[in-house]
Parts: C-alpha cells; sequence; structure tokens
C-alpha cells in the first residue's frame, strides 16, 4: 500500500473527512455522496466484517501497526497519515481512537426482503438524536432483533455518532429507511406482523401482557421523546403497549425504553 503523509488541512484528497462536526453538512452529505464515516479502529473492523468497502483510511502514524492487517487486504485504497493537529484541523475534533475510514454505503435492500425470516423488527419513527439511534441499534443486536426500519425523516444510523455509539452494531442488524410512512407499515401486517406501538395512551396494555401473547411476528414502534407519536401512526397500527412505571415516572429515555420492549418481547419458543 502507498501511504499519503498530509502536509495541509487543504488537501482535497480528503474532504471526506473534513468539518465532521458540522451534523447538518454531513446529514446531507454523506447520504448523497453514497459515503459513511466508520471512527475508531473497533468500528472499522466491524465495518469491514460486514463486507462494507473502504474508500480510504485516515490515521495518525502512530495507528499503522494496529491496522497493518488491514492495509493489506486493501492494497489499492488510500490511507491518509496525518499529525495529530493536522487530523484535528480537518476534522474539526480531536482524533484519539485509532483509524478512521470513509466507507461506501451498501446498496439498499428491499422491504420483503429484509424482513424474510425475521420474527422481531423495530420501526423507528422520526428519532432524530444520532445517540439515541446509535443505542437503540446496539440493545437490537443484544436482544434478538432481526432489522431496523427508519422512517423517512429519522436520524441516519450510519451517521458518524450512530455508528460509534452502536458501537458498530448497526452493521450486524440489517436495516432500511421506509419510503412512505406511516403507510408502509401496511406492508409489515401484510408479511404477517403485528405492529405495536411505544406510546402511553389510554387503551395501551402492558409489555408483559403482550409479552404473554408471544405474537410470531412482531415490529415494534418506537417514536421520538417529547411530540410522542404521531396520531396518524397510532391510527395505523394495531395495538399501544407502555411499560409498567412507578407513579410519579411516565416515560424512560427513548433508548432505555427499547431495550427493555426488546428484552421483554423477545420470541420465546
Amino acid at each position: 500500500m502507498t501511504f499519503h503523509y498530509l502536509e495541509s488541512a487543504a488537501d482535497p484528497r480528503v474532504a471526506d473527512y473534513t468539518q465532521l462536526t458540522d451534523v447538518h453538512l454531513r446529514k446531507l452529505r454523506e447520504p448523497a455522496e453514497g459515503m459513511y464515516i466508520a471512527e475508531s479502529s473497533r468500528v472499522l473492523r466491524r465495518a469491514l466484517a460486514a463486507g462494507h468497502r473502504p474508500r480510504s483510511f485516515f490515521l495518525a502514524e502512530k495507528w499503522l501497526p494496529d491496522l497493518a492487517d488491514i492495509f493489506e487486504q486493501y492494497p489499492d485504497v488510500p490511507a491518509y497519515i496525518g499529525s495529530a493537529g493536522l487530523l484535528e484541523e480537518i476534522t474539526g475534533f480531536h482524533l484519539h481512537r485509532g483509524a478512521m475510514a470513509a466507507m461506501h454505503r451498501p446498496a439498499p435492500v428491499p422491504l420483503p426482503e429484509l424482513v424474510a425470516g425475521a420474527r422481531r423488527v423495530a420501526v423507528l419513527e422520526d428519532i432524530v438524536d444520532h445517540t439515541n439511534v446509535g443505542a437503540i441499534f446496539r440493545s437490537a443486536a443484544a436482544l434478538d432483533v432481526d432489522a431496523v426500519l427508519v422512517s423517512p425523516r429519522c436520524g441516519d444510523p450510519l451517521y458518524r455518532r450512530s455508528v460509534r455509539v452502536s458501537m458498530g452494531t448497526v452493521f450486524q442488524v440489517p436495516w432500511a429507511r421506509l419510503d412512505s410512512w406511516p403507510q408502509d407499515l401496511t406492508l409489515l401486517k401484510e408479511q404477517g406482523f403485528t405492529v405495536a406501538a411505544m406510546e402511553l395512551t389510554a387503551d395501551a396494555v402492558d409489555l408483559d401482557e403482550l409479552a404473554a401473547r408471544n405474537p410470531e411476528r412482531l415490529a415494534l414502534v418506537l417514536g421520538t421523546e417529547g411530540a410522542g407519536m404521531s396520531a396518524e401512526t397510532l391510527a395505523a397500527v394495531d395495538l399501544a403497549v407502555k411499560i409498567p412505571m412507578r407513579a410519579g415516572v411516565d416515560s424512560l429515555n427513548v433508548a432505555a425504553a427499547s431495550a427493555v420492549a426488546f428484552w421483554e418481547l423477545r420470541p420465546r419458543a
């Protein structure tokens, strides 16, 4: 592999890594350009293990030995090396987690193919906080959720913060962005899913009651905090479900709630 040693933050070859702290720019730019950023050596390795293809690598020289095996596997992919100060000037933050890589986004998977054989699916409605998105994916990967679907306005699971918070599990759990919301919930019903919304409604059933029913196929819809789930979505689901809580506490953070729900609603034989 040929390593490219950087001398200027204005080097056009590292445009993929410029000003990564600008959330609005990254949300528009990364999907449009068909790329995402894998930050940290662990996340990078998980992305590669999932079959994702690197565009380039970006790191300080001290991390070269740790990734020697990766560079041997991808001899035609450029690796850009710079001092800690120069890398920070380019990215907008201190890079202390090893290497970064600009990765090609995988091609979308059609919904019927994605959920074929799935028993548990999580559906995220308009959750724009990338920390929550990443945390939900991490719980999904750990607690037997077979796929995740995100609404058109939901945060990007492959945004840098989502990937990092998920510890790279966004590469383990198949996911797709829905085109039409909430109309696409009908597609899940047609595939035999019971569709349940995690929402505090007057007729919401307790989580353990739904768990006792043990639906063969279940899609759990999680909504954004604050405004809650849209009326259109609540009209489209089969039922609402809630976590029983002590008096005086009416809700959990959506990421925490997802972990509780995924565990309680896991498939029983």
